[in-house]
C-alpha cells in the first residue's frame, strides 16, 4: 500500500523531527499533541497531574483514566483487571475547567531545576540550529524553546494539532482508526470534542515518561492513604522548597533521583537515597554530604493507628530495607521509581501480566516493558533519539 497520509502522536522533539522528515518527503501529515505547545518532557508546568494509584494501574490503563472513561462515545472501557473503578460518570456534574484540563493533558514531571545532560551540540537537530553561544548544558526552558523554533522554522506548527488527545488507535482494512478528543473553548467554558480520521500509516512519538511506575511495597497503600501529602512519585516533583528542613528518603537510585537529591541536599535536614543495586544506577559519590545510600526497601510497616500529623511531625511507622534494617523519622517519601511504557490508545497490543520473553508477535508491551516482538506495523520514536 501506497503511504500518503501518516498520523504523529506527540510535539515532543521526535515527533516534530518525524513531522518534519516525513513532510519533506512529500506525506501529508498530522500531528497530535495533548498539550498547549510543542517540547514534550522539557516543558514545564508547575502544576501536577493527578495522584497515581498505589501501586500503579496496569500499563494499558495509561495515566488518566478517568478522563478516558468520561467520554460520550468510549468503546474502550478501563480493562476490567484494573484495581481502578470502571465508571467514573458520576464526577462528570463536579469536574472544573482546572480539573478537565489537568485529566485531558497530565502534567509531565519537568521540574524547576531541570537541566540536559547530554551536551547540546550533541543534541542538535539536522533542521535547526542552536542560536549562537547556546552553552552545552542549558535549563528545559532553553530546550522547549528550540523544538518549538525548530517546528516553526520549519513550518510545521500548522499541521499540530494542539490540545488534543489521542483516545485510540486501531487497524481497520488498509487503514489506520484515530479517534481523538480535542479540549475546545466554548462560551467560556472548556469542551471535550470527539472526533474519528483515517491515516495510512501512525508514528507514535509520545514518549514513556507520563504513567508512573508504583511499586506493590507490602502497606504502601495504607501509607499513602494515611499521609497523602508525604508520599509522592517524582514526577510531581517541582522544586526543593516544601522539603526545607525536613527528612526525606528518595527511593530509587537513577538520574532523576540523584538529580532530585542533589536539590535536597541544599535544603533538606537529611536525605536517604534507597538502591536496589541495578545497572542503571548512579554512583553514591555523586550524592551531597546530607545524603546516605541504603539498601532495597522491603516494605512498611503496619500502621497501628493514624493519628493527623503536624508539618515537623515525621511519619510514624517505620520503613523495612531488604537488610531487615529499618529507617524511622521521616517527613517525606519521594518514589524515584521510574515509568511503564504505556500506550492506553493501543490497549489491546498491551499484555499487562506477560514477561516480556513470552510477549507474542502481536504485543507491543508487556509488564510495562517493551516487547522484544515489537509490532511491526507501527513506528515508534524515542525523544531520547535527537535526528
Amino acid at each position: 500500500m501506497d503511504v500518503k497520509t501518516v498520523a504523529v502522536i506527540g510535539a515532543g522533539v521526535s515527533g516534530v523531527s518525524s513531522a518534519i522528515h516525513l513532510r519533506n518527503a512529500g506525506l501529508d501529515v498530522t500531528v497530535f499533541e495533548r498539550g498547549d505547545v510543542a517540547g514534550g518532557v522539557w516543558v514545564y508546568d508547575p502544576r501536577t497531574a493527578l495522584e497515581p494509584s498505589y501501586p500503579a494501574i496496569l500499563p494499558s490503563v495509561g495515566d488518566s483514566p478517568i478522563f478516558d472513561s468520561l467520554l460520550e462515545s468510549k468503546d474502550r472501557r478501563v480493562r476490567r483487571d484494573s484495581p481502578v473503578d470502571q465508571d467514573f460518570s458520576y464526577l462528570k456534574p463536579r469536574l472544573n475547567t482546572k480539573d478537565l484540563e489537568i485529566l485531558h493533558a497530565p502534567p509531565g514531571p519537568c521540574y524547576q531545576g531541570l537541566h540536559n545532560n547530554v551536551s547540546t551540540p550533541e543534541m542538535k537537530l539536522r533542521t535547526h540550529d542552536w542560536k549562537p553561544d547556546t552553552p552545552d548544558f542549558v535549563p528545559h526552558d532553553v530546550l522547549a524553546t528550540y523544538i518549538q523554533d525548530t517546528a516553526a522554522a520549519n513550518k510545521i506548527l500548522s499541521l499540530i494539532s494542539f490540545r488534543t488527545r489521542v483516545t485510540k488507535v486501531e487497524k481497520k482494512g488498509e487503514k489506520w482508526e484515530i479517534s481523538t478528543a480535542k479540549l475546545i473553548d466554548e462560551d467560556s467554558e472548556k469542551e471535550v470534542r470527539e472526533s474519528v480520521q483515517f491515516f495510512d500509516a501512525v508514528v507514535v512519538a509520545s514518549g514513556h515518561y507520563h504513567a508512573p511506575n508504583i511499586p506493590d511495597y507490602p502497606n504502601l497503600n495504607a501509607w499513602k492513604t494515611a499521609f497523602p501529602a508525604r508520599i509522592s512519585h517524582s514526577k510531581s516533583y517541582r522544586s526543593p522548597a516544601p522539603f526545607t528542613g525536613k527528612n526525606v528518603l528518595v527511593i530509587g537510585a537513577g538520574v532523576s533521583s540523584t538529580d532530585i537529591c542533589r536539590e535536597l541536599g541544599g535544603v533538606a535536614n537529611k536525605v536517604w537515597q534507597s538502591s536496589r543495586g541495578g545497572e542503571y544506577d548512579l554512583l553514591p559519590s555523586m550524592l551531597p554530604d546530607n545524603c546516605t545510600r541504603i539498601g532495597a526497601i522491603a516494605g512498611f510497616s503496619p500502621l497501628a493507628s493514624v493519628t493527623e500529623l503536624r508539618d515537623e511531625d515525621t511519619l510514624t511507622g517505620s520503613i523495612v530495607l531488604a537488610s531487615n534494617d529499618t529507617i524511622t523519622n521521616i517527613h517525606h517519601i519521594i518514589l524515584a521509581t521510574g515509568y511503564h511504557m504505556s500506550y492506553p490508545f493501543l490497549s489491546h497490543l498491551h499484555a499487562d501480566d506477560t514477561l516480556p520473553n513470552q510477549a507474542s508477535e502481536t504485543t507491543l508491551v508487556t509488564t510495562g516493558q517493551a516487547s522484544p516482538t515489537m509490532s511491526r506495523p507501527f513506528h515508534f520514536s524515542s525523544f531520547k533519539q535527537w535526528l
